[in-house]
C-alpha cells in the first residue's frame, strides 16, 4: 500500500474498532468489555489489511475462495435457512460456469488431478447409487452439488491455462478475509472464557472455543484448518515480504489458541516438520538459505510452542469435549465410523458399491448422538475423509479416494523434466493434509471446501508447469525487501 492508502486504512480501522467498542458497551455497560472489543476489532482489521496487501492477488482467485469461504460459514450460520446456502451455491454455478468455458475441453484435465478424484468422484458414484435405489430427489440434489464443485475445478483449470495466474494467492487472501470477518463479528467475546456460539447442540457444549459472533459463525476446527492452509501458502513462500510471513505466523498462534482445535494443531505440526525437512534437504529452489533458513524453520515451531503453552494446547489436545466420562478424545467420531460400517453391511449391493443414498450428503445417524432416545437424531458428518469417501461413494468411492490421494502426493513431490520441483508450499500443504484425513473431511471438498480448493489450485499449477508445451504461469511478484532478515 502507498502511504496515503495505509493512513486511510488505519483511520477506517480505528473507526470500525470504535463502533465495535460502542456496540459492546451498549450490550454489557462495561468499559472493560468495550476495550476488549476495540482491541479485537483492530486485530480483525489488521488481518484484513494483511490479506489485501498480498502480491499476486487476482479477482478470480478472490471470488473463488470467497464464495467457498462464505458457503462454508453459512452452513453454521444459517443451518435452519438452507435457502441462503443454496443461493450462494447458485451464484457459484453462474460465476464458475462462465469462467470454466469451454467445459468439455477443460474437463480433459480432470482425470490428471488427484484433488479432482478426491473431491468429485464420490458425488458421481453417489448419483448412480441414488438412481439405482430409486431415490430421484437425492440423485437430483447430488447432481447440483456435483455440478457446482466440478465447475469450480474447471474454472481453476481454465483460468490457470488462459490467464496464466496462480489462483492460490487470491484464495488464501479470501480465507484471511473470512477469518477477519469472524474476528470482527466475535470481537465482543474474543478474549472471554466463554464465547458467542450458534444455536447448535454441539456448539452449546463447546462455548470455550471461538466460533465468531452474531451474524457469522464457523466451526472452530474448520477455522483452524483455514488458518493453517493460509499460513502454509503465505508463510512458506519467499515471494512474500518478511512482515507478511511473520504476520500470518502471529495470526496462526492466535487462531489455533482460540479455536482449541486438535486437528488444526496436528495439521500445523505436520506442516512445520515437513517445511523443516524440505528446507534442510537443500535441493528445493524455493527453500531459504543461510540464516534466513533457520529463522524460517524456527518460526512455525515457535507458533506451536506458544499455542501449546500460553494458548492452552496442553489442555485441549487430550480433552474429552463432550464430558461423557469415556475419555474419548475423538469426540464421538469412532462411534460414527462404527455406524458407517454397520449401515454398509446392512445395505444392498447398489449402496455397497456406490454409497449411502438416503440423504444427499450421506450424513450419519446413530442413537448415541447426545439427543434424547426419542429423537430427533442429529445428522453427523463422518469427520474422516477416507470414511467419508466410503460412506458417500461406497467401495468405488473409497477406491477413487486412494487413487486421488496417491496422485495428489505424486504431483506434490515429482521432479519435473527440467529438474525443478513443484512450489514448496504445495509440497508441504499436500503432505501435511494427510494426517488430517483421520479426523476431518477437508480434502473431500464440498460446501466447506476452501482447503480442498487451495490444493486444487496448487496441483493445477504443478501439473501445468510440468507440461513442456504450456505457456509459463506468472510468478507471484517478489517484494523489494528480503523475504526474511
Amino acid at each position: 500500500m502507498t502511504r496515503a492508502r495505509l493512513l486511510t486504512f488505519a483511520a477506517v480501522s480505528v473507526v470500525v474498532a470504535l463502533l465495535a467498542a460502542g456496540l459492546e458497551y451498549g450490550r454489557t455497560d462495561s468499559f472493560g468489555q468495550s476495550a476488549a472489543a476495540f482491541a479485537a476489532a483492530l486485530i480483525a482489521m489488521a488481518v484484513a489489511g494483511l490479506a489485501l496487501s498480498l502480491p499476486g492477488l487476482s479477482l478470480q482467485g478472490g471470488v473463488l475462495g470467497g464464495l467457498f469461504v462464505l458457503a462454508g460459514m453459512l452452513t453454521w450460520t444459517s443451518t435452519d435457512r438452507p435457502i441462503i446456502i443454496w443461493a450462494v451455491l447458485g451464484v457459484e454455478v453462474v460465476v464458475f460456469a462462465v469462467w470454466a468455458w469451454p467445459w468439455l475441453a477443460n474437463s480433459r484435465s480432470l482425470p490428471r488431478l488427484g484433488a479432482a478424484w478426491l473431491g468429485l468422484a464420490y458425488w458421481f458414484f453417489g448419483i448412480l447409487g441414488a438412481l439405482l435405489v430409486a431415490h430421484p430427489k437425492v440423485a437430483g440434489q447430488r447432481v447440483a452439488y456435483a455440478g457446482v464443485f466440478t465447475l469450480a475445478v474447471l474454472a481453476i483449470v481454465a483460468i490457470t491455462s488462459k490467464k496464466r495466474k496462480d489462483l492460490s494467492v487470491g484464495i488464501a487472501a479470501a480465507i484471511l478475509l473470512g477469518i477477519a470477518a469472524l474476528l470482527l463479528t466475535g470481537a465482543g467475546s474474543l478474549f472471554d472464557a466463554r464465547h458467542a456460539i450458534p444455536d447448535n447442540a454441539s456448539a452449546r457444549l463447546m462455548t470455550d472455543r471461538f466460533w465468531g459472533g452474531p451474524g457469522l459463525y464457523y466451526h472452530p476446527n474448520s477455522l483452524a484448518g483455514f488458518m493453517v492452509i493460509a499460513g502454509i501458502r503465505i508463510g512458506f513462500d519467499r515471494a512474500f515480504a518478511a512482515w507478511q510471513r511473520f504476520g500470518v505466523a502471529a495470526l496462526a498462534a492466535l487462531v489455533l489458541s482460540i479455536s482449541d482445535s486438535r486437528t488444526g494443531f496436528v495439521f500445523a505440526t505436520a506442516a512445520a516438520v515437513l517445511y523443516a525437512a524440505v528446507t534442510l534437504w537443500r535441493r528445493h529452489a524455493d527453500a531459504e538459505r543461510g540464516r534466513s533458513a533457520w529463522i524460517a524453520m524456527a518460526t512455525p515451531f515457535v507458533v506451536l510452542a506458544i499455542v501449546f503453552t500460553v494458548g492452552g494446547g496442553s489442555q485441549f489436545i487430550f480433552k474429552d469435549r463432550f464430558n461423557n466420562g469415556g475419555g474419548d478424545v475423538t469426540s464421538g467420531r469412532t462411534d460414527t465410523w462404527r455406524q458407517v460400517w454397520v449401515d454398509w453391511k446392512g445395505a444392498g449391493w447398489a449402496e455397497k458399491a456406490f454409497g449411502d443414498a438416503r440423504t444427499s450428503r450421506a450424513v450419519v445417524e446413530r442413537l448415541d448422538d447426545g439427543n434424547p432416545p426419542e429423537g430427533p437424531r442429529r445428522q453427523l458428518n463422518t469427520d474422516n475423509a477416507a470414511v467419508g469417501a466410503f460412506r458417500r461413494g461406497g467401495v468405488l468411492g473409497a477406491a477413487a479416494f486412494g487413487l486421488g490421494l496417491a496422485l495428489l502426493l505424486w504431483h506434490a513431490a515429482r521432479r519435473r523434466p527440467d529438474g525443478s520441483m513443484p512450489a514448496l508450499w504445495f509440497t508441504v500443504a499436500a503432505a501435511a493434509a494427510v494426517p488430517t484425513i483421520a479426523t476431518e473431511d477437508w480434502v473431500l471438498g464440498g460446501t466447506n471446501g476452501a482447503i480442498w480448493l487451495v490444493l486444487v489450485a496448487g496441483e493445477t499449477l504443478a501439473v501445468r508447469r510440468s507440461d513442456p508445451d504450456a505457456a509459463p504461469v506468472e510468478p507471484v511478484p517478489s517484494p523489494a525487501e528480503p523475504a526474511l532478515p
